[in-house]
């Protein structure tokens, strides 16, 4: 993995490259676009496909007519960017009523790849990588990405923050988080399947969110909160506060699920356990990478045994068949000579290599010289054969 090197303005500016692909996909999350909303991403790019909850499209020659960011702040939740040069970009809208802005804050202070900004009643969260990896899948178009990390807004939205985490790991992986610095959630475990996708989609070293995982996040996944808690707090609510929250539900507010979700974790999750350092992540990653490369050592030297063992078994087996052809395997090899071809000068090669080992085995080397030598005299003039007798019974 290269090291991450992030220009804000440098993606799509001053490259020069004889074959690019760019994907770029919006989705529209908490309400649907209008018809004219619609009308006015057409007027931006008459090959994309717009619906009223996403725009797609992709170049192979040029740009997206557009700042994405700022169609992001005016029509969508969440934009992905792909390039088949290694630059990754995720955008998510979310509203700043529901965001705990100070805690984020907190998280991303020392993350320079990761920007948060303030439109209207929104935080705009911009993650954007150029030169995450050089591993990228030739056949990867950019179109199954978001699907997979789309359910991280929702994860924000009801309290969990791990995904702010993650990009904090990555400040840690290339050096930009001292050793000493504490992280900013008592782990990540157990990850989501969105979570991963993030950890993959922008190249994380997978040997540190492991260790980061190994802890259980104070923010974890709200389906982890437990069920008697949340049931005897939410029996603790007043009538009035239940009430409000069914008229918005009644009113179609696409976030009420959320906000309790948020409101039950932060009263029924237990304190978070005693935070690691970046140092001490760092050290646990190194020792998970070398556990996985001992036993990734180990499980290729039992296969090359296995093979070895197999290859000697078949090489044996074969053996004990020349042997039993007896002289007939000599006429073979004269007949395979005077094919004066590779194929047969090959199968010749093959069947002497194997009639050495056995005279080897059994004594004979004296005889099986004589009769090689013999070959020598009588096909002479075969130049690129005798070239392949020189390693065989010299004289």
């Amino acid at each position: 993995m290269v090291a991450r090197r992030v220009h804000r303005d440098a993606i799509g500016v001053e490259r020069v490259r004889m074959s690019e692909y760019q994907y770029y996909e919006f989705l529209a999350v908490d309400r649907p676009l209008s018809e004219l909303e619609q009308k006015e991403l057409r007027a931006i790019s008459s090959r994309a496909r717009i619906t009223a909850a996403s725009f797609t499209n992709h170049y192979e020659w040029g740009d997206l007519k557009g700042d994405p960011k700022k169609l992001v702040e005016r029509y969508f939740d969440l934009h992905l960017y792909f390039a088949n040069w290694a630059a990754r970009r995720l955008l998510i809208r979310l509203p700043k009523r529901l965001v705990d802005r100070s805690l984020l804050d907190s998280v991303l202070r020392d993350v320079e790849w990761t920007m948060v900004s303030e439109k209207g009643d929104n935080l705009i969260v911009d993650f954007l990588g150029e030169e995450v990896g050089s591993d990228t899948d030739e056949w990867d178009d950019g179109s199954s990405w978001l699907a997979a990390l789309s359910p991280l807004r929702a994860d924000v939205l009801s309290g969990d923050y791990r995904l702010f985490y993650l990009a904090w790991l990555v400040a840690v992986e290339y050096g930009g988080v001292d050793a000493a610095a504490v992280e900013p959630l008592p782990g990540i475990g157990p990850l989501t399947g969105a979570l991963e996708a993030f950890a993959e989609f922008f190249v994380l070293d997978p040997d540190l969110v492991a260790a980061a995982a190994e802890r259980t996040g104070g923010g974890g996944a709200a389906g982890l909160l437990p069920c008697d808690a949340v049931r005897s707090a939410l029996a603790a609510m007043p009538d009035r506060e239940k009430t409000d929250l069914l008229l918005r539900v009644v009113d179609g507010d696409p976030h009420v699920a959320a906000e309790l979700k948020s409101r039950m974790r932060t009263s029924v999750l237990p304190p978070p356990a005693d935070l690691r350092t970046a140092g001490d992540l760092r050290a646990r990653a190194a020792a998970i990478r070398e556990e996985r490369e001992r036993l990734r050592a180990e499980k290729l030297e039992a296969e090359r045994r296995r093979k070895e063992k197999q290859a000697e078994k078949a090489r044996r087996a074969r053996l004990e068949a020349v042997k039993r052809r007896g002289l007939a395997v000599w006429d073979q090899i004269e007949a395979e000579i005077e094919r004066r071809n590779a194929s047969g000068y090959d199968t010749a090669m093959d069947l002497l290599v194997d009639l050495e080992a056995i005279a080897t085995e059994h004594g004979t080397g004296a005889d099986f010289a004589q009769r090689v030598e013999g070959i020598r005299e009588r096909h002479v003039r075969k130049g690129k054969f005798i070239e392949r007798l020189k390693g065989l019974a010299p004289r």
